[in-house]
């Protein structure tokens, strides 16, 4: 049994995995969002794969708790993944875990291409990380 954190964007979709016991998380990868099946279902598969038993992805809401601009794209997201997957879906507040990730970048002197390849997967970690902390799990 495991979770899964989504930083859903744009460009590119982070994927988090919890341990089985469910104590900690960590960055799994980022997939490239070309707006098709595709994506549903390499995510799909993830889940199966690692056991997958709740997904959590990160809700966009702005610094006045507020729903922010991104809102509408995370939720149509969510509701296009229900299509691919019967598994529990729930949203995490958000705010800051990219500002975080980028911080945790800038300390450990991660540049160009990696970065740009990392920072959603860290973000993804950051997601599920709040939500387990929240629920008293880690």
């Amino acid at each position: 049994m495991r979770l899964m954190g989504i930083d859903f964007g744009d460009a590119r979709v982070g994927i988090a995995l919890s341990d089985p016991l469910m104590i900690m998380s960590q960055g799994y990868k980022t997939i490239k969002n070309d707006g098709t099946d595709a994506l549903y279902e390499e995510i799909a598969s993830i889940i199966k794969e690692k056991e997958v038993t709740k997904i959590v992805i990160g809700l966009p809401k702005n610094m006045d708790n507020s729903q922010g601009f991104r809102t509408d794209a995370t939720m149509e997201f969510a509701d296009r993944l229900r299509n691919f997957t019967d598994i529990e879906i729930e949203f995490s507040d958000e705010r800051l875990t990219t500002v975080s990730a980028h911080g945790f970048l800038n300390e450990m002197n991660v540049r160009g291409k990696k970065r740009k390849e990392t920072v959603d997967t860290l973000s993804a970690a950051l997601i599920l990380e709040t939500y387990m902390k929240k629920k008293g799990l880690c």
